[in-house]
């Protein structure tokens, strides 16, 4: 039986999901999620196999879902559900330590097939997600400055673009004000810029997050 559990922050999402995957024999779900605190709550009491994550969580984001559970649970597979196309996160993601990544608009047989990949121990890479990783490689596209990222850099960058100050993400995060101005001003040089301003102006332009 493969444990599987999803992490949205929307029921009628989590509940499509779910109507998408009943009729697959082998599946359980032991836990649902609207949030990160409860995803990784629901981690700690219950044996999951394949994490289905959302990016755009209230309170902890996905990325810190992500973070967190790759430190703490070894054999979880996770795979990230994300409103975002591929060419927004896909890359950061996987490098992130995501075992793949598919758009929420996926068809049911992609699903289960990224599933079933990811539980496998093998990644799940969509055909743009191949093919961005392809134009990568041979010196194509060679990747936006916040597809470099680390996924710590990238968990400060997007709260910083959606206005968060430093010390309210250092209390978040667990980290002291000055770790994470350090972070901040590693950002600023890394995305060339040279302001919060500038940050949420260009997580808008490269639709990180939302106006």
């Amino acid at each position: 039986m493969l444990r599987i559990a999803i992490v949205d922050d929307h029921q009628i999402v989590r509940a499509g999901f779910r109507e998408m995957l009943a009729d697959e024999l082998g599946f359980a779900f032991p836990f649902e999620a609207a949030s990160g605190e409860e995803a990784l709550q629901g981690l700690r009491e219950h044996e999951v196999d394949v994490l289905l994550l959302d990016l755009s969580l209230p309170g902890q984001s996905g990325i810190d879902v992500l973070r967190a559970a790759r430190q703490r649970y070894e054999k979880l597979r996770i795979l990230v559900l994300s409103g975002f196309p591929e060419e927004r996160y896909a890359l950061a993601m996987i490098r992130n330590g995501a075992d793949g990544y598919l758009c929420k608009d996926c068809s049911r047989e992609d699903l289960i097939n990224a599933i079933h990949a990811v539980a496998q121990g093998r990644r799940y890479l969509s055909p743009r997600t191949a093919e961005l990783l392809a134009e990568e490689l041979t010196g194509g596209g060679g990747g936006a400055p916040h597809e470099k990222l680390s996924d710590r850099e990238l968990q400060v960058f997007l709260r910083l673009a959606r206005g968060e100050s430093v010390s309210d993400i250092a209390a978040v995060l667990n980290l002291s004000v000055k770790t994470v101005s350090t972070y901040r001003s590693r950002l600023l040089e890394k995305l060339q810029v040279s302001s919060n301003a500038e940050l949420a102006t260009y997580a808008l332009r490269h639709g990180l997050i939302l106006e």
